[in-house]
C-alpha cells in the first residue's frame, strides 16, 4: 500500500465512522452526526453551491406508512441545512406533500411571509416520464407514465408540479413560480431518445409530434416555438435528464446536445456499479467534460443493500426503516458516490425520522454526506466495493444494464485521401466502453507496429475523434485501434485495409 493510501485508511476509517470489518451497532452508525452547516460543491453550470445531500421525492413521501407524517421529513431536511429537493409527477402524493411543507415554510409566492431569497436558497427538481410535449402517449418502443392520466403531455407535468406544489392543485399557481430545473426521466432505450428530441433542431407547431425537449426549451426561454407555451411563461430554469439502466444511452443523450441544453443529470451510481455496465468510467466522464450538475441516486440501490428484494419498490412495504445495519453502515454507501469523480451531490429517500439522532436516517445520511471529493482513495474504495460485491451475490442493480468487458473503439474506419502529392490515411472511431477501469488511451497501429497513441478524453458531440497518418510510400497498409485501460487491459478493433495507391 503506497504511503498516501495509508493515511487516506486511516481518514476514511475516521470519516465512516467505523472500526476494522466495518463492524457497528446493529442498525445504527458510529460518531457523531451534528451538523452545524452542511458542505456544498459547485454545481457543475447550474450556479449554485449544492449540498452534498439532496432529499429524494420517493421513500415515505411517495409511500407513506401509518404513524409517519411526510411533510415533517421535509421540514427537517429543510432545517438542517438540504438544499436540493428532489420529485416527479410518477411519486404518487411526494409533490402534494412539497406543497404542504412549502407553505409552511412561506415559499409560496403571493403568500404573506414569502421571500424570494428564501425561494433561491433551494433548489427544486421535479421529472416528467412523458417523452412528447405533443401527440400519441406512446410510441412503439416508448414507455411514458404520468400520475395525471394519459392524457397528460411535457407541459401538462410541468404546471402539474407547479400547481401541486405551489398552487391550487387543480391546475393553478401563483405568479412567480418555477422550478430550477425540470428532468425528463428515465432514459430506458434508443427510442426514448428519439422521441424526446423530436423537433430539437428545427421546431414547428404544425408537425403531429413535438418532443419533451423542445417542449421544456420553450417554458425555460419563455418561447413559443411549438406552439404549446401561447403565454410565453418562464416556468423552469434549468433542463436534466435522468437515467438507471444504460451509461450508452446516457451518453447519446448528452452528445446529441450540440445545443448545449441540458445542464443537470441525475444518475444511478452506487457501491456495486462496477459490478455493472458501469456509469463511473463511461457517463460521468462526459457529463464532466459538458460541466453538467450531477446528482447520484440508487445509492442504496433502492434498499436492495438492505431488507429489501431486488426490484423496483412499488409499495409501503417496501421501504427500509433504521439506519445502515452491523454488517454494512450506511455511511459508506452514502460516502462512495459523493468520492466518484464528478458527482456533485447524492439523493437518498427517507423512510423515517426520530428524535435520537442515532436512529435517524436523515440526520445519520446528512452527517455521512460531510466528505470532500477526494476524502476515499482508490484503496478505501476499492475495500467498500468488496465489501457490498457480496450482498445478494452483487445482483442488487437491478435497474441497471449487465457488464460489459472493455471494448474497442466503436464504429472505426480507414480511407485515404490526396492533397496535391500528399497521401493520407484518415482514421474515424467513436468511443470505446470502460469495462471496470477507466480508459487511458487509444493506441494506433500501422502493418501491426504502434505509430502513436491518443490520450482518452471524453467524446461530447456524435462527431467521431479523427487522426491523420500522413504516408510517404504508395503501398498497402493495414491499421488497427486498440482501446487501453488504466489496468493494462487491452480491446483490439478489426484490422481495416487501405489499397496500394494505384
Amino acid at each position: 500500500m503506497k504511503k498516501n493510501d495509508s493515511i487516506s485508511r486511516r481518514k476514511f476509517l475516521q470519516v465512516t465512522g467505523t472500526v476494522a470489518g466495518f463492524s457497528c451497532m446493529p442498525f445504527i452508525n458510529c460518531g457523531s452526526v451534528g451538523v452545524a452547516k452542511p458542505v456544498t460543491r459547485s454545481f457543475g453550470r447550474l450556479n449554485f453551491d449544492v449540498t452534498t445531500l439532496g432529499l429524494g421525492g420517493q421513500g415515505s413521501l411517495q409511500w407513506t406508512p401509518e404513524g409517519v407524517d411526510p411533510v415533517k421529513i421535509l421540514l427537517k431536511a429543510f432545517d438542517l441545512g438540504v438544499n436540493y429537493f428532489d420529485t416527479s409527477n410518477a411519486y404518487g402524493p411526494s409533490q402534494i406533500n412539497y406543497g404542504k411543507a412549502f407553505r409552511e415554510l412561506s415559499l409560496i409566492p403571493g403568500q404573506p411571509g414569502f421571500s424570494e431569497k428564501l425561494r433561491r436558497s433551494i433548489f427544486l427538481t421535479s421529472k416528467t416520464m412523458v417523452k412528447f410535449g405533443k401527440g400519441p402517449y406512446n410510441a412503439e418502443g416508448v414507455w411514458s407514465w404520468s400520475d395525471g392520466g394519459e392524457e397528460y403531455r411535457v407541459a401538462d407535468d410541468l404546471k402539474r408540479t407547479l400547481s401541486q406544489i405551489f398552487g391550487d392543485g387543480k391546475g393553478n399557481y401563483p405568479k412567480g413560480t418555477y422550478l430550477d430545473m425540470m428532468m425528463v426521466h428515465n432514459i430506458t432505450s434508443e427510442n426514448d431518445i428519439d422521441s424526446i428530441y423530436v423537433g430539437y433542431d428545427k421546431t414547428d407547431p404544425r408537425d403531429e409530434r413535438i418532443g419533451a425537449l423542445a417542449t421544456l426549451i420553450d417554458f425555460r426561454d419563455g418561447t413559443n416555438l411549438t406552439g404549446l407555451n401561447p403565454k410565453e411563461e418562464k416556468l423552469i430554469r434549468h433542463i436534466g435528464f435522468s437515467g438507471h439502466k444504460s451509461p450508452e444511452l446516457m451518453m447519446e443523450m448528452i452528445q446529441r446536445d450540440h445545443r448545449d441544453v441540458f445542464d443537470g443529470m441525475l444518475v444511478a451510481i452506487n457501491t456495486n456499479d462496477r459490478l455493472y455496465f458501469n456509469m463511473q468510467h463511461n457517463v460521468l466522464p462526459v457529463a464532466a467534460a459538458k460541466n453538467l450538475g450531477v446528482i447520484a441516486m440508487k445509492v442504496f440501490s433502492d434498499g436492495a443493500m438492505y431488507t429489501k428484494k431486488a426490484v423496483w419498490s412499488r409499495k409501503v412495504e417496501h421501504l427500509v426503516h433504521g439506519v445502515g445495519s452491523k454488517q454494512l453502515p450506511s455511511r459508506m454507501l452514502i460516502q462512495y458516490p459523493l468520492t466518484a469523480p464528478n458527482v456533485h451531490t447524492a439523493i437518498t429517500g427517507i423512510s423515517d425520522i426520530a428524535d435520537d439522532d442515532m436512529r435517524c436516517q436523515l440526520k445519520q445520511n446528512l452527517s455521512a454526506a460531510q466528505i470532500s471529493p477526494d476524502d476515499l482513495s482508490n484503496t478505501n474504495r476499492l475495500e467498500i466495493e468488496q465489501k457490498t460485491a457480496q450482498v445478494k451475490n452483487g445482483e442488487t442493480n437491478y435497474f441497471q444494464d449487465q457488464a460489459i468487458p472493455l471494448s474497442p473503439p466503436r464504429d472505426f474506419h480507414v480511407k485515404q485521401t490526396y492533397k496535391a502529392d500528399t497521401r493520407s490515411a484518415i482514421l474515424n472511431w467513436n468511443n470505446a466502453f470502460a469495462g471496470r477501469d477507466p480508459i487511458a488511451f487509444y493506441e494506433i497501429r500501422r502493418d501491426k507496429q504502434k505509430i502513436n497513441q491518443i490520450a482518452y478524453r471524453p467524446q461530447t458531440t456524435l462527431s467521431p475523434f479523427t487522426f491523420e497518418d500522413h504516408l510517404a510510400d504508395n503501398n498497402a497498409h493495414t491499421y488497427q485501434l486498440i482501446t487501453v485501460d488504466q489496468s493494462g487491459e487491452k480491446a483490439e478493433s478489426e484490422i481495416q485495409r487501405v489499397p496500394a495507391r494505384g
